[in-house]
């Protein structure tokens, strides 16, 4: 047992859930190449190549990994699938002798490796539904409240509350999709040897009116796959590059929103906050922070699976000929990481998600101070359907809305309401109580409402 006086991944113990670290795990590996050499040999036995009672002898022990044991034997031969074939054969007094019969390592580990891409696909999908869902209550919840819309991280526009975390949950459905699609097209290496030709177990099979291809296809079938048209010892190597960039980008998603927490969380605007328990310390030195750990912790891991996919391309890229092995060693570190990374992220995203809290009184505050701005172009446009000039009265909006700013950075009242009230160019083309009325930033957010809430329908 591995303790924490060597070093341990924090994958190992920190992050991810225990339920994606189980498919990841070194004896979960296991158990699957038991279970792809256990399908192998049933497809094998209904070519009469094999006997029932091998099969079962097999069957009997696909449970029984002995990590200790391979990793024993691995020590002495340096081979870590042919020490599981050694281990697994002890175990099968019957059926150990014909284990493994006309195939690669890849045969094994690939199909294998595609049937562990499929689990954790299915895992994280499971709880990209759930962050949809939670996301769409918030968003059907806060669909009408107006607040400040930024551009350039500057006051812009009113949009709302909903409407904001709309923009989250139209990218995530986006990555659910990928994220689907993906899942349902995963291909196998097959049952194929050391090059891909099938070469071995035509060999095999002379003789018995069984094709290769007819025994891949039982096999496969028992595993639930399918193969690949072509490939070589190994599956192409750009299904793992879509696999790390599909997870890159569900995490490009939840980063974006996790930032936009952190921005909004800072007192200078103080609109949202993510959850923070009663009894949670937010730092060492300073008792009164209330730091945004778990958005900065979903950006510092989405930050790191932002670039996983540059190794898988270079897999892909560098698998010269038939294949290269200089894959492999990162493939056990990669694909297993980009998981838990990527399961992490969901699982803190939906706790912000379900806990964050809208603070409106400040959102009514930011509101009040830079609304009045935006609305500007409101005063604009009904001035020139009024019958004004649109480039003059633009220039004296820009005037009074400068010496405003400059008024309001001062730490002075806004006084924008009076300057344009009290403007006779503007006057001349509406009243001051119609141009108070369109300064009221709070009804300026058009159909933002209604939008919001249908792309939140499906998922409530």
């Amino acid at each position: 047992m591995y303790t924490h006086d060597t070093y341990l991944s924090p994958f190992t113990w920190r992050y991810g859930s225990g339920e994606m670290r189980e498919i990841w795990s070194e004896v979960h590996r296991r158990r699957l190449w038991r279970r792809v050499w256990v399908a192998l040999a049933r497809a094998q036995m209904r070519a009469g190549l094999v006997t029932p009672e091998q099969v079962a002898d097999l069957e009997a022990h696909q449970e029984d990994v002995d990590l200790e044991r391979a990793q024993a034997v691995e020590a002495e031969i340096g081979h870590d699938v042919m020490a599981e074939i050694r281990v697994f054969a002890e175990q099968c007094p019957v059926g150990g002798r014909i284990l493994h019969l006309g195939a690669t390592s890849a045969d094994i580990t690939d199909n294998a490796d595609v049937l562990r891409l499929r689990e954790g696909l299915t895992l994280l999908l499971s709880r990209v539904d759930t962050l949809l869902r939670v996301l769409a209550e918030q968003v059907d919840r806060w669909a009408d409240v107006p607040c400040m819309g930024f551009t350039h991280l500057q006051p812009a526009e009113p949009t709302t509350v909903g409407y904001r975390l709309a923009v989250t949950l139209q990218d995530l459905a986006e990555d659910y999709r990928t994220l689907r699609e993906l899942h349902d097209r995963l291909r196998a290496k097959g049952f194929r040897g050391a090059v891909g030709t099938r070469a071995s177990y035509a060999q095999l099979l002379e003789g018995t009116g069984v094709t290769p291809a007819q025994l891949e296809a039982w096999a496969l079938a028992e595993l639930g796959l399918e193969a690949f048209p072509i490939s070589t010892q190994v599956y192409p190597r750009k299904q793992d590059w879509t696999v790390v960039s599909a997870l890159a980008g569900l995490a490009q998603t939840l980063y974006r929103f996790a930032f936009d927490v952190r921005v909004l969380q800072s007192p200078a605007v103080g609109e949202w906050s993510e959850p923070f328990g009663r009894r949670q310390v937010g730092s060492s030195a300073m008792p009164f922070k209330r730091n945004p750990v778990h958005a900065e912790n979903v950006d510092s891991l989405a930050r790191f699976l932002a670039r996983l996919p540059l190794i898988m391309w270079d897999n892909a890229a560098h698998s010269l000929l038939e294949r290269t092995l200089d894959d492999s060693a990162n493939r056990r570190v990669v694909l297993a990481e980009a998981f838990l990374a990527a399961d992490e992220i969901v699982r803190r995203s939906t706790r912000i998600v379900k806990g964050l809290v809208i603070h409106e009184t400040a959102i009514r505050r930011n509101l009040e101070r830079y609304g009045t701005f935006a609305a500007v172009e409101r005063v604009l446009m009904e001035a020139v359907k009024a019958g004004g000039d649109r480039q003059a009265l633009h220039e004296r909006l820009r005037e009074h809305s400068m010496a405003a700013w400059r008024a309001v950075e001062g730490g002075e009242k806004n006084p924008l309401p009076r300057l344009l009230v009290e403007d006779p160019a503007l006057t001349r083309w509406l009243s001051a109580d119609q141009i108070r009325r369109l300064l009221d930033a709070s009804t300026y957010v058009g159909d933002a409402p209604e939008r919001a809430r249908a792309l939140a329908r499906p998922f409530l």
